[in-house]
């Protein structure tokens, strides 16, 4: 079978791709909901810069069989980098899984070509990605390390993941929280599709409320980020890759949450909760799992992503701790921005290191 390879740096045509990269999307089981059309177009109309757009397409004949949303950088060594930046949790490429080596082949001649003098730097790759198959096929210098950490929940009941606390009293306790959800008379209740726009607009004004006078990720608050989300979120929710949950206190909405969802796995992406309710000892934390693990009820997906962080509150839960790791490869005339990049990431890694050290040295607060 004989692919050919294309390189597409306009975005007109990559919004053009939609049908095409949503077919794609859905015969490649390892794709995270980072990796649908509606997510990456999204996120390029929000923060890609002209001229940057590389795309590596592998095509049978007009089927798209294999594709790369790659951005074009400068630091800290000139590299091809996934489309999705720091809001996205999970990086990687599709293939079609019913397509052999000879696909995977042609999007590796395809990434070869399109780097030049670039690296090609694969990042926050979760384990069996399809980006794994580019690795094993690169016949280049290529060096594997970890990235984010992310921790993971089986997609089971409630009363299974209370099953996994350490103690009888925390299981109690989580017990006595939908107790008392209940007695407060919280609901939750999914967002249809033309309601989406609007739950959206809800939860960034509730998720602003949370964070008010503490540290918060910048991003979430600007309007680059609000345009993206509902840009992306609402077409994902008329796919089935999203849900939007609300959650109402008489007639009162107190919380949204929206849940990104694959073939594989289900993950809380992002929540808005008004202050109020800690205020009243309601547990957000039990809450959101609860209307999440009632959604999944049923479903194929076998994993429940916390996605990236290692917030202490995760840990709770007794996730496991999955390292996502990061693809380094390169062509023999740019071996030497390997070198440097791996050097780079170790430098940040020790500084990193430091940090914690100084902070848990310190008691956390610096002084």
């Amino acid at each position: 079978m004989t692919y050919t390879t294309e390189l597409v740096t306009d975005a007109r045509v990559f919004a053009g791709l939609a049908a095409d990269w949503e077919r794609l999307y859905r015969r490649c089981a390892a794709a995270t909901p980072f990796q649908s059309h509606a997510w990456l177009h999204s996120w390029w109309l929000s923060y890609g810069r002209p001229g940057r757009l590389r795309l590596v397409l592998a095509l049978d004949g007009r089927d798209l069989v294999g594709a790369a949303a790659l951005l074009r950088v400068r630091r800290p060594v000139p590299a091809l980098v996934p489309l999705g930046g720091a809001i996205s949790d999970y990086g990687d490429v599709l293939l079609d899984d019913e397509r052999g080596p000879a696909a995977v082949a042609a999007l590796v001649e395809g990434l070869s070509r399109a780097a030049r003098t670039a690296l090609v730097d694969l990042r926050e790759v979760r384990p069996g990605g399809a980006a794994e198959r580019v690795y094993r096929h690169w016949r280049g210098p290529r060096h594997r390390i970890g990235d984010s950490l992310c921790l993971e929940l089986p997609a089971v009941p409630m009363a299974e993941l209370a099953a996994r606390l350490p103690s009888a009293k925390a299981r109690q306790r989580v017990r006595a929280q939908l107790r008392r959800l209940d007695a407060l008379g919280v609901k939750s209740r999914v967002v249809l599709p033309d309601e989406t726009e609007t739950a959206l607009h809800r939860l960034l004004e509730l998720h602003r409320l949370q964070w008010r006078g503490r540290k918060v990720t910048g991003e979430h608050l600007r309007p680059r980020f609000r345009e993206h989300l509902v840009r992306s979120v609402v077409p994902m929710v008329r796919t089935g890759d999203a849900v939007v949950t609300e959650f109402r206190l008489a007639d009162e909405v107190v919380a949204v949450d929206v849940t990104l969802l694959s073939r594989q796995l289900a993950g809380g992406y992002l929540y808005g909760a008004h202050p109020g309710l800690r205020e009243r000892r309601a547990d957000v934390a039990v809450m959101l799992l609860d209307a999440c693990t009632e959604q999944l009820r049923g479903g194929e997906r076998g994993t429940l992503s916390l996605l990236r962080g290692n917030e202490p509150y995760k840990h709770h839960w007794r996730p496991e701790r999955v390292r996502n790791q990061r693809l380094l490869l390169a062509r023999r005339h740019t071996a030497p921005l390997l070198a440097a990049a791996l050097g780079d990431a170790a430098a940040r890694r020790r500084g990193g290191e430091l940090v914690r050290r100084w902070k848990e040295r310190d008691g956390g607060d610096g002084r």
